[in-house]
């Protein structure tokens, strides 16, 4: 490979063009191009370093929410739409009235879907039977 350089006469009146072969010309070697390499190299791993620092975070913070609030499901079978609507919600806590069945509560839990409801409250109860005065949180 060859390359043009300007060659401008002691009377700098015109200048021409000659070629030099590949060997006497300039190549890119030296500290100053080596120190610049070094400088891009160390700059393409921070930023690679940064972006996955930022793709973990990221990923975390989605980790971070339940699966209902991205349209999936709770425990009784409601979508988080669902779960503001009803009375109520998982995690509170219920005294059972004079009345009460558990599939009356699970139609209290989740007026949709009762089925669901009910076979959550049944494991979380280790019972079909609820008893009056009893304390059940709702799942």
């Amino acid at each position: 490979m060859s390359a043009l350089e300007t060659w401008t006469e002691a009377v700098p009146t015109h200048s021409t063009l000659r070629l030099v072969p590949s060997s006497v010309s300039a190549t890119m070697t030296g500290p100053l191009v080596a120190a610049r390499r070094a400088s891009r190299a160390r700059m393409r791993r921070r930023r690679r370093r940064s972006l996955l620092v930022l793709a973990v975070v990221v990923s975390l913070f989605v980790l971070m929410f339940p699966g209902h609030a991205f349209g999936g499901t709770g425990a009784a079978g409601l979508s988080a739409d669902e779960i503001g609507a009803v009375g109520l919600t998982p995690g509170s806590l219920y005294v059972v009235q004079p009345g009460d069945t558990v599939a009356s509560l699970a139609r209290l839990v989740n007026p949709w879907n009762p089925s669901a409801a009910e076979v959550s409250l049944v494991r979380e109860l280790h019972s079909s039977v609820v008893v009056v005065g009893e304390h059940v949180i709702i799942p």
